[in-house]
């Protein structure tokens, strides 16, 4: 693809100016809301978020700190019924305009143990919980509430290789609840996020609708490392970047810029003029192999993660460095989501 010469600077808005944004007209609930970078990216695109589910107790409490007036239920979503949530945020069921939904996604990552976890309940974050049926529980509510639209994101891991059967049955749940549904794998790169971080998206059009799903158009250039994080040179850099006196570090030391270890390939350094390798939620541990800065024997501290996954930097996250790392890591990147929100929304312009 052919990049632009003149790409815009790169700018993530602040909180503040993302609350004082003004709103579409349409509404929408989160499940499995995280952080929430989904939520960040509607509200960007003018959705007013008025209800969100999350099952972890810190990313809740993040949630709520940075999400003033919006309710969140901290229930296992097994739990949270369609009418009881329509209830709360006063409509009734086909009033919602878009469900979003982002169900956990260790049961079908490649880098995970995949299969081995299905039908068990596994250590996930501070909780237990079992994780390959979710997607089906993000069905039942979408089903139960008929929102004129739905948006659901997942690893792309769930198309590739042992994971297919889940995703054919996943895509004929929802079409067998009332909906024409169109997938498509997205990577953040080129919807302005400095970071390479391809994910499975699920669009769906409630069938009375009569009209067909559509995503973003890929931007005409992408963002680097050195658009993201160039002015933070001043910026509080966490004790727990220090990779000295760590096996990984002593690895790191001999890695040149956007170069990986040959046996630990988790262990990759960063290249200033190239987009971020994807960000996994479990790099922030002391001494885990995962992504380090472009210079030095280090990981990104907290600053520049959110830099490189398009969170505003006054964006409040909860929590020891392993763990806010591993919000940022699960979220579905703001600005990524932006873009997957104003096709949504220019497509429910149509039934206005």
């Amino acid at each position: 693809m052919k990049l632009l010469i003149n790409k815009p600077k790169y700018v993530v808005p602040s909180m503040r100016e993302i609350n004082a944004m003004s709103k579409n007209g349409f509404k929408a609930i989160s499940l499995f809301a995280g952080a929430d970078g989904s939520c960040l990216g509607l509200k960007i695109a003018g959705f007013e978020v008025v209800w969100a589910s999350e099952f972890i107790p810190i990313a809740a409490d993040t949630h709520l700190t940075n999400f003033a007036g919006c309710i969140v239920d901290r229930r296992d979503i097994r739990l949270v019924d369609a009418n009881d949530v329509l209830n709360v945020v006063g409509l009734k069921k086909g009033e919602l305009d878009l469900l979003n939904g982002s169900p956990p996604c260790e049961s079908f990552s490649t880098a995970g143990k995949r299969e081995k976890k299905w039908g068990k309940v596994c250590k996930y974050s501070e909780t237990k919980q079992r994780m390959d049926d979710l997607f089906f529980e993000f069905v039942r509510l979408v089903d139960g509430i008929k929102s004129r639209m739905f948006v659901a994101e997942n690893v792309m891991g769930l198309v590739v290789g042992v994971s297919k059967g889940y995703f054919k049955e996943i895509l004929a749940a929802m079409k067998d609840v009332g909906y024409v549904v169109a997938v498509k794998l997205l990577n953040a790169k080129w919807l302005g996020v400095p970071q390479s971080r391809r994910r499975l998206f699920f669009v769906g059009v409630r069938n009375d609708l009569g009209f067909e799903p559509e995503f973003p158009k890929p931007l005409p250039y992408y963002y680097t490392v050195r658009d993201a994080i160039s002015d933070l040179s001043n910026a509080y850099v966490e004790p727990e970047c220090d990779m000295n006196g760590y096996a990984n570090g002593r690895l790191a030391v001999a890695l040149k810029e956007g170069c990986g270890d040959k046996k630990r390939f988790n262990l990759r350094r960063l290249a200033f003029d190239k987009s971020s390798e994807t960000i996994a939620a479990i790099g922030g541990g002391r001494g885990t192999a995962s992504i380090l800065h472009p210079s030095g024997v280090r990981k990104p501290s907290i600053a520049e993660l959110k830099r490189l996954c398009s969170f505003p930097d006054d964006f409040v996250l909860l929590g020891t460095y392993a763990q806010q790392w591993e919000r940022l890591g699960n979220s579905v990147p703001p600005m990524m989501m932006k873009h997957v929100a104003c096709a949504i929304r220019d497509s429910l312009m149509k039934v206005r």
